[in-house]
């Protein structure tokens, strides 16, 4: 019986053995010796699967590369602004209803600290601070670590050694103690506004932020604030040179972690090292402009087919979409707190899918907004920026706090740039014509129908998609016995 047993796991268990002979490889040698321009095709597939691989970590680079150059700031020094973003601000699909504050920092030369202020009863905070690989850390505010108490974040470097003591003894000094596998964080907060409080409330709370080493917390120096109302601050990532720039940064900047380092292997052939300057060839640029096309086409692809990065949210029983309204499908990212890793593999398309568009994705993904993605219209084709659309919101749209729904540019994932107004809200109630059923007909295209100017958001003539956003869904299952309709397009 034991005999048989054995005999049957090693059946199981053995891989089968196949018979192999060059005859097999049709004269690979004499084919090989064949490809013309062998290095330049390597570098391209090299830029190409390196780009997708760096997406998160660029998307964060970013921000510190847009506080340089557009602020003359730095790490540390916290950025504002007085009133919502509007077309001449650049970010991944942000928000025009909130005031944000944002900041980025760095452990590498120790731990270091970010003060994040209490609760007040105008304002409060929610967010995260990520990595530099876009993985959240920790959630801010009533959501987060400091359950709206405010508190001391203290970000420990890779490779603490206790120079300040046992993660325990600082945690018993009253930090809220975190590590990760990189020196540099970002953080982007929203302001929750009560009681009549404006946004000017929130630009003067974004003042109460403060990030210092932790060898300075005795008497640590000011915060710098540096306010971005009126500036054409630019975060987003650049699908050409500047891509790899970019990716350059993050290299010198963090430890090489173990998870990458065989794709910063791969930078060599494109002039990226560790601890050497950037200075690529006319060849590894034009390798790295092809490889950015072919990795942007990629996550472009992976953004607009269906069940990929957005699945469908309302189907029939037969699994078949009865809207063309899709939800983000992060599946079981969502509740690990989006590592993308799992005991198998990193998630790299499915990251990168994600990070093409998004920034700042929570720890605790909770149920305070839900977004709905358009692509396409009523009969399935996509949304094209110079034909015009109609879109109706039920006066019973299952929201607590409000809903909005904004125009993205397709290209660049931002919004529609030289336009007056990116979207429209519940807020804008008191100017929006309202229908007698107590629902409101929006208007998207280039030119607004006449008489519903006030229902109108412009698309610049420009590809576009649509987020509609849910504040404060009534339900985390709203969307059980409620519908949002399709766009109607009703002229090319």
């Amino acid at each position: 019986m034991k005999k048989l047993l054995l005999a049957s796991l090693l059946t199981i268990s053995t891989m089968p053995v196949y018979s192999q002979s060059f005859d097999d490889t049709d004269d690979i040698l004499n084919r090989a010796s064949q490809i013309e321009n062998l290095e330049y095709k390597m570098m391209v597939q090299r830029a190409t699967q390196t780009a997708i691989h760096y997406m998160p970590a660029v998307t964060q680079i970013d921000f510190l590369k847009a506080t340089r150059r557009d602020l003359n700031g730095d790490y540390n020094d916290v950025v504002y602004v007085n009133e919502p973003f509007g077309s001449e601000k650049g970010f991944l699909t942000a928000n025009d209803t909130t005031a944000y504050a944002w900041a980025t920092t760095t452990s590498k030369n120790g731990p270091v600290v970010i003060e994040v202020p209490a609760a007040t009863d105008k304002v409060n905070y929610f967010g995260s601070v990520v990595n530099q690989w876009e993985v959240p850390i920790t959630d801010v505010g009533y959501k987060g670590a400091d359950e709206g108490e405010g508190g001391k974040y203290l970000f420990l470097p890779p490779g603490y050694n206790n120079e300040f003591g046992s993660k325990l003894a600082l945690e018993r000094q009253g930090y809220l103690v975190f590590e990760t596998d990189t020196y540099l964080y970002g953080f982007s907060f929203r302001p929750s506004l009560t009681n009549g409080a404006t946004d000017l409330d929130a630009g003067n709370y974004a003042k109460k932020i403060k990030i210092y080493n932790l060898v300075d917390a005795e008497n640590p120096p000011k915060t710098d604030y540096l306010d971005a109302t009126e500036v054409a601050y630019d975060s987003l990532p650049y699908y050409n040179e500047t891509f790899f720039q970019d990716i350059n940064d993050v290299i010198q900047e963090n430890p090489v972690r173990a998870q990458d380092k065989a794709m910063a292997s791969l930078l060599k052939d494109l002039g990226i090292e560790k601890g050497k300057k950037f200075d690529p060839t006319d060849e590894q640029k034009k390798a790295i402009r092809e490889g950015v096309l072919m990795a942007y086409a990629h996550m472009q692809s992976k953004f607009v087919e269906p069940e990929q990065t957005v699945s469908a949210l309302w189907k029939d029983e037969n699994g078949e979409p009865l809207s063309q309204w899709s939800f983000w499908n992060f599946g079981p990212q969502a509740q690990l707190g989006f590592p993308f890793v799992d005991e198998n593999e990193v998630l790299v398309d499915k990251r990168a899918a994600s990070y093409f568009y998004v920034t700042y994705l929570p720890k605790q993904l909770g149920g305070s907004t839900f977004y709905l993605t358009g692509l396409r219209d009523s009969q399935g084709e996509m949304l094209d920026g110079k034909a015009t659309y109609k879109l109706n919101v039920p006066a019973d749209t299952p929201v607590e706090d409000f809903w909005s729904a904004i125009v993205y540019n397709m290209e660049t994932k931002n919004f529609v740039k030289g336009v007056d107004r990116v979207g429209l809200s519940s807020r804008n109630a008191d100017t929006m014509k309202k229908n007698p059923d107590g629902s409101y007909d929006l208007y998207f295209g280039p030119e607004a129908p006449k008489g519903q100017e006030e229902n109108w958001v412009p698309t610049g003539g420009e590809d576009y998609f649509l987020l509609f956003r849910l504040y404060r869904p009534t339900s985390k299952t709203f969307f059980k016995n409620w519908m949002l309709e399709d766009m109607e397009k009703i002229s090319d």
